[in-house]
């Protein structure tokens, strides 16, 4: 029987009169892919937020294991879209630097790093600053700070933005290997075909609510359709909202993270971000 690992019950987020999410129910299970799939605006980044535990609901709850997630940071590992990494810091020490705050031992975290990062081809790069990275050298480098300190759930915002086909499927592939380990990957995507490729369940959020959740098979089941993309034009079928205040103003859980976990705003010397 499959672990429950992070619960969402009966959750909303309002910021002023705008209500980012209404009343969201979600159970998370351990040893899955986990699909958010929605458009701009939908509220995918506010529930990324809620899950991180850098946001705290207008209602409802969210649990890990029975506490509240926010109190619980330190078994979760988040790869923004925004990597934020420090430019005049090797990639190893970018890494070393996030798993100390942990309170990971370094052989443990380079151990553990080193694994990851001959499968994600990065390892000679280990010792070059990140200044010179290109952006599918910064998003691995990224994906190994989250992994150092062993997370129990890994929370992924759009993790293949930007990146040529081999580093795209790179990653995904390094999904894949960490879901076969029992491992469990909350993989935010815009793209269907994506979510398709990695996802063992997909839930699609539009206009601030859970318009679906089940595997691929299940949503092609549920709507008639032959198609995910047709499956997921009917069941978003009324008009996107305009983006909210907090998707305009925050919109990336890079910044949220980094307040969260070291008290450093975005832009803080020597912090890259992605171009």
């Amino acid at each position: 029987m499959t672990e429950s690992m992070l619960s969402l019950v009966g959750v909303g987020k309002n910021f002023k009169e705008v209500e980012a999410l209404t009343h969201v129910d979600l159970e998370i299970t351990s040893g899955q892919v986990i699909g958010l799939v929605g458009g701009n605006g939908a509220g995918k980044t506010t529930l990324l937020r809620l899950m991180a535990g850098v946001m705290e609901p207008t209602k409802g709850s969210v649990l890990f294991k029975g506490e509240r997630v926010s109190s619980m940071r330190s078994k979760l590992g988040v790869v923004p879209e925004s990597t934020g990494l420090y430019s005049r810091l090797t990639a190893w020490e970018n890494i070393r630097y996030h798993s100390r705050i942990y309170g990971i031992d370094d052989q443990v975290a380079w151990n553990r790093v080193s694994h990851f990062a001959k499968q994600l081809d990065l390892t000679e790069s280990l010792s070059r600053h990140t200044k010179g990275f290109s952006r599918g050298m910064r998003q691995k480098t990224a994906l190994l700070r989250a992994l150092a300190h062993g997370p129990d759930i890994l929370l992924l915002d759009e993790p293949t933005a930007g990146l040529d086909v081999t580093s795209a499927r790179t990653v995904r592939k390094l999904v894949g290997q960490l879901r076969d380990e029992g491992g469990t990957v909350i993989y935010s995507t815009h793209h269907l075909a994506e979510a398709e490729q990695v996802c063992d369940r997909i839930v699609i959020v539009h206009n601030g609510t859970i318009r679906a959740d089940g595997s691929p098979q299940e949503l092609l089941d549920l709507t008639h359709k032959d198609t995910l993309e047709e499956a997921y034009v009917a069941l978003t079928s009324d008009k996107a909202r305009l983006r909210t205040e907090d998707d305009t103003k925050e919109s990336k859980l890079a910044k949220w993270w980094r307040i969260f976990l070291t008290g450093k705003t975005p832009d803080s010397e020597g912090v890259e971000e992605d171009e």
